[in-house]
């Protein structure tokens, strides 16, 4: 694992001193992460970088994950995608099905640390076990518009947290508790986003036979219908009559996705029209994502819905031309036509990616941009101060607080 005064050359001795500062208020608390699964998806993967830091910067650490079965996560599923405003037929079953899992974790979790810090819907239940220590739920998804039979379940239990965070001002529900507003981030020097060899760049595209004869548009994303993969497919499609390319669809799955396999077959078989389409699945590997996302001329994210959407991030951190949806948290990151282009059609999509096909010089003005833009706002370092301040916030009495 990196240390933290690894991070001195990107973001200045300054802020990793503050950070050593703040993170000695903390000491002498044990604070407790949980979510539900440890691989696949922003919320693991930002733990996965944060923790060990946390823990480095003298804050007692732990994570911890629920326990659930096949049932469970295709009702959370359920429920992540009505919380989206999805279409989603949410039944008693469903609900007990949820409440069933949820008890057996509510006894068999350890919860007595000073803060528990909750993140997103599967394991919010456990608040019902809280004493007097304190309690956080962290929203990663984007409840703009949620489905109200499915948000008035959980606001039951999010009332009685201590507070609630969330990833854009848009996100916002009204509550009787203290909300946040914090941005997640990206580490780079994660293998994900750390500078890479071209040697290594060219060995990963070798070993997926993509060729390097045609300028290449990728996204990286889950294969979930909420990213709009056929979507990209169809952008291309449109792109491909005007200008040579090629398309790479990559990414994997999560622990707590069961629709996963289904929409990468769907999205193979649609990708027969066109020998260059590349359909990957990645196994969690983070070198070949960084490879691809390095490797590629343009890069989109075309999703329906986006909590905030970190592969823009990874996107703009390596100074890549983005054309992303106007969703979520996608426009914290990209301000149209100066870090990257937003659409909002697949018409939209397909010619802003023609824009930047055609136009090498706009494409890597927007790139650079993006990429002071990620390292201002958005990396592990800012994100890492403003959980502290969140923590300490939590013995003060303020009405709200907005980091």
């Amino acid at each position: 694992m990196t240390k933290i005064d690894e991070y001195i050359p990107i973001v200045g001795e300054s802020v990793i001193d503050d950070l050593k500062l703040i993170a000695e208020k903390l000491k002498g608390k044990l604070i407790q992460h949980i979510n539900s699964t440890s691989v696949g998806g922003g919320v693991a993967e930002i733990l996965n970088r944060m923790v060990p830091l946390l823990r480095e910067l003298g804050v007692d650490t732990r994570w911890d994950l629920i326990k659930g079965g096949e049932q469970f996560f295709e009702v959370t599923k359920k429920f992540h995608n009505a919380l989206h405003g999805r279409q989603a037929e949410i039944n008693k079953t469903d609900f007990d099905i949820f409440l069933e899992t949820a008890n057996r974790n509510i006894a068999e979790l350890d919860t007595s640390a000073d803060i528990v810090f909750v993140h997103d819907p599967q394991p919010i239940t456990l608040v019902n076990k809280r004493k007097e220590n304190k309690w956080l739920w962290r929203c990663h998804i984007d409840i703009s518009e949620p489905n109200q039979k499915v948000w008035s379940f959980l606001r039951e239990f999010v009332i009685k947290y201590d507070a609630a965070v969330f990833s854009a001002p848009g996100f916002s529900q009204k509550l009787p508790i203290r909300q946040f507003l914090i941005s997640p981030s990206i580490d780079p020097l994660s293998d994900k986003n750390k500078e890479l060899p071209q040697e290594t760049i060219e060995a990963v595209l070798r070993k997926y036979e993509i060729p390097k004869d045609k300028p290449i548009v990728t996204q990286i994303s889950r294969f979930d219908r909420l990213k709009d993969p056929l979507g990209v497919i169809e952008a291309y499609l449109q792109v491909k009559k005007y200008n040579d390319c090629r398309l790479v669809l990559a990414g994997g799955g999560a622990a707590d996705d069961p629709e996963g396999v289904k929409v990468y077959e769907e999205v193979k078989e649609r990708a027969m029209v066109d020998k260059d389409i590349h359909i990957l699945l990645l196994k969690q590997n983070d070198l070949e994502i960084n490879a691809l996302q390095r490797a590629s001329s343009v890069i989109v994210q075309k999703s329906l819905r986006e909590g905030f959407g970190l592969t823009v991030t990874e996107a703009l951190w390596k100074a890549k031309p983005v054309v992303a949806t106007n969703t979520g948290g996608i426009p914290l990151q990209i301000k149209h036509k100066y870090s990257g282009l937003l659409c909002h059609s697949v018409d939209g999509a397909a010619f802003a990616i023609k824009q930047f096909l055609n136009s090498p010089e706009y494409a890597k003005r927007l790139g650079e941009n993006g990429r002071e833009h990620v390292r201002n706002n958005f990396l592990l370092t800012r994100h890492l101060k403003d959980y502290i301040l969140l923590f300490l916030s939590l013995y003060h009495n303020e009405d709200a607080i907005y980091l």
